[in-house]
């Protein structure tokens, strides 16, 4: 909203809406996507949603020149949201995970790494991979604009869904599951 004070454009005039998707918190996932939901069924225009991982991916593409893309989130608790991109294409389902575990998934396959989980990992990354790891150069990106350009690409392809179809890309499980399952084990 405070955008759009400042350029003097009415929420009338947006065409399409942009969300992130996540991955995230849970609670700021529901938030942002209630908020942009509301937003486009009040002013009657379509929402696409974006995984920032999938925003990352695309603000690395021109570094990576068709070299693995490794986009990491920081998941907090020692962990990272990670996926893996080849030429724009996702190859690997995002995983919350341990960044050991990540970097044993892609092995010696040159990568070039980009996020605030690469940034805080970086040694780790540097030590498993040596110069096949390599962080991107593009300072961690503040992602709203990459989100909003990948859903203006799609809208012009005709592909925004409505509103309510717009789901949050959960990849960890809750903790009221994980107790759930510690209980049962236990």
């Amino acid at each position: 909203m405070t955008l759009l004070e400042h350029t003097g454009m009415p929420l009338g005039q947006v065409d399409v809406f942009a969300v992130a998707t996540g991955p995230g918190s849970f609670t700021g996932l529901r938030i942002g996507i209630a908020t942009m939901q509301g937003l486009a069924f009040a002013a009657g225009k379509p929402l696409i949603g974006i995984s920032a991982l999938d925003a990352l991916a695309e603000i690395a593409a021109v570094e990576a020149a068709g070299q693995q893309i490794a986009t990491w989130v920081d998941a907090w608790r020692g962990e990272v949201y990670a996926a893996l991109y080849v030429d724009g294409r996702e190859i690997a389902t995002p995983v919350v995970s341990s960044p050991e575990a990540v970097l044993t998934a892609i092995g010696d396959t040159p990568t070039l790494f980009i996020g605030d989980g690469a940034r805080t990992y970086v040694q780790k990354i540097q030590g498993a991979m040596g110069t096949a790891g390599r962080l991107s150069a593009a300072p961690t990106p503040v992602l709203a604009g990459m989100i909003g350009l990948l859903a203006s690409r799609l809208a012009e392809r005709g592909e925004p869904s409505p509103p309510h179809a717009i789901r949050p890309l959960y990849v960890r499980r809750t903790d009221a599951e994980l107790a759930r399952e510690a209980r049962v084990a236990g």
